[in-house]
C-alpha cells in the first residue's frame, strides 16, 4: 500500500495551516465527491439547489439527515447552517431556512455569505470524532500528515492548548505513505483491532486524493468512528493547488467564482498576484519579494496594507492601469504605495499606467510612487508632466512613511 509522490510533489502550499490564498478551495461536496473517487468513506448524501431537490434527496436517503450550508467557510455549524433532520419533512423546514440566508461566520467576517447550496446527506451516528490533515510544510518540502484524537475543533486551538496532541508525520518523498506509515499513526492515536487498519486505508487514500489531485490541503474535521466501529469523513475540506488545474480540467470546473473575492477574481484575469487584506494603505508593487518587503515596512511605520498586490516582471501598461484600478475599488484604502524596481519592467512603462488610470479613475486620495532602476528618470518625468497630485519619494522608508501619514 505504498503512493509515490515523484516529481507531482508542489512546491506552493500553503505555509501554514489554513494559508488558503495560494490555493483553489473547493465546495465540502466537492470534495466528498473526490474522496469517493478514491474510495474514502464518506456519508452517502448530494448535493440539493432548492428546497424540492433537498427534500427529494432526504426521502431517498431515508430516516435522519444532515442539512449542510455549502460556503467557502468554516463556522458553519454555529452560524446556524447545519441542522440535524429527524426526517425528510424536517429536512425541507430545514432547507427553507438556510438555502438563501446570509450565514455569518467566525470565517467569512461580519458582512457573511449567501447560501445558494446546500449538501443533504445521511446522518451518523457518532461514537468518537478524531482529526486528520495532509498539507505541504516547506520547511521540509515535505507533505506533512498531522492527526489528533481532538477532532471537531479547530487544529490551531489544539495547538496553542495542548501541542503534544498533534501527531505529525513528514512523508518521505522516494518512499509516498507505506501502510507502516498509517499503522503507526492509527497506534499513537490509541486505536485497537480493526480500527488500525480502517485508520490504515483512511490515510492511504487520503493521501492518495492529496497526491493525484494535486492538493495544497486535504482535511477532515472531524474524521468520526461511527457506533458500528466504522470510520467516515464527516467533513471534508480540499483546497487544489491553482498552478496544477492546468493538468486538471475536471477539478478546474469545481471553481466557484461566486464564493471569491470580486476584485481577486477580476485581477487574475489580467495575470495580476492580488490578495484582499484588512489596512488602509493600498500597495502595488513588481516582484512577491519586494511586494512582502514593502508590506512589512508599511507596518515598521504603523500602517497596515489594505493588500497584496505585484504586478509581476512583465507587466504591461494594460496590467498596471488595471491593478491600479483594482486597488482603487477598495473602499477601505486611505492611500496609495506604489513601490516599483526597474528591471524586466521599466519604470516609465508603469509611470503611463499609474497616470493612465488615475486619470480614468479619478483619484481622491493620496498617491505616493517610489520609482528605481531601469528608466526611473524617464517614469518620474511621466508623473511629473501628468499635472496630477503624485507624491515622488526616493527611498522606501521615505514612501512608507509618507503613505502611512496620509492614511491617517
Amino acid at each position: 500500500m505504498t503512493w509515490k509522490q515523484g516529481s507531482r510533489v508542489s512546491t506552493r502550499g500553503p505555509r501554514f495551516r489554513g494559508d488558503d490564498r495560494t490555493s483553489m478551495k473547493i465546495h465540502e461536496y466537492q470534495g466528498k465527491q473526490l474522496l469517493r473517487k478514491f474510495k474514502v468513506p464518506v456519508p452517502d448524501g448530494k448535493v440539493a439547489f432548492s428546497v424540492d431537490e433537498a427534500f427529494q434527496i432526504a426521502k431517498e436517503i431515508g430516516g435522519a439527515v444532515v442539512v449542510k450550508a455549502q460556503i467557502h467557510a468554516g463556522g458553519r455549524g454555529k452560524g446556524g447552517g447545519v441542522k440535524v433532520c429527524k426526517n425528510a419533512d424536517e429536512a425541507k423546514a430545514a432547507a427553507e431556512k438556510i438555502l438563501g440566508m446570509n450565514l455569518i461566520t467566525h470565517q467569512t467576517g461580519p458582512e457573511g455569505r449567501i447560501v445558494k447550496k446546500i449538501l443533504v446527506e445521511k446522518a451518523s451516528e457518532i461514537a468518537e470524532e478524531l482529526y486528520l490533515g495532509m498539507v505541504l510544510d516547506r520547511s521540509t518540502a515535505r507533505v506533512t500528515v498531522m492527526t489528533s484524537r481532538e477532532g471537531g475543533v479547530e487544529i490551531e486551538e489544539v495547538a496553542k492548548r495542548s501541542p503534544e496532541k498533534i501527531i505529525k508525520l513528514a512523508i518521505d518523498p522516494d518512499n509516498g505513505l507505506t501502510e507502516k506509515d498509517g499503522k503507526d499513526l492509527g497506534g499513537k492515536l490509541g486505536l485497537k483491532g480493526s480500527l488500525v487498519d480502517e485508520f490504515t486505508k483512511f490515510v492511504a487514500g487520503l493521501y492518495k486524493v492529496y497526491i493525484e489531485c494535486d492538493a495544497s490541503l486535504a482535511e477532515i474535521n472531524p474524521l468520526i468512528i461511527t457506533k458500528d466501529q466504522k470510520i467516515l469523513a464527516l467533513d471534508a475540506k480540499i483546497n487544489l493547488d491553482d498552478n496544477a488545474l492546468y493538468r486538471h480540467e475536471d477539478l478546474a470546473e469545481f471553481r466557484d467564482l461566486g464564493e471569491e473575492d470580486p476584485a481577486e477574481v477580476e485581477a487574475k484575469k489580467y495575470d495580476l498576484s492580488y490578495v484582499n487584506l484588512d489596512g488602509s494603505i493600498g500597495c502595488m508593487v513588481n516582484g512577491a519579494g519586494l511586494a512582502m518587503a514593502t508590506m512589512d515596512i508599511i507596518k515598521l511605520f504603523g500602517g497596515e496594507p489594505a493588500n497584496f498586490l505585484d504586478v509581476g516582471g512583465a507587466a504591461t501598461k494594460e496590467n498596471v492601469s488595471q491593478a491600479f484600478k483594482i486597488i482603487l475599488s477598495d473602499s477601505k484604502v486611505k492611500s496609495i504605495l506604489i513601490n516599483i524596481f526597474g528591471g524586466i519592467v521599466k519604470c516609465d512603462l508603469v509611470a503611463g499606467g499609474i497616470v493612465a488610470a488615475a486619470k480614468d479613475v479619478g483619484v481622491k486620495i493620496p498617491l505616493v510612487v517610489r520609482l528605481q532602476g531601469t528608466n526611473m528618470k524617464e517614469g518620474r518625468e511621466i508623473i511629473s508632466a501628468s499635472g496630477l497630485n503624485i507624491i515622488s519619494a526616493e527611498t522606501l522608508d521615505e514612501a512608507a512613511k509618507e503613505a502611512v501619514s496620509l492614511a491617517d
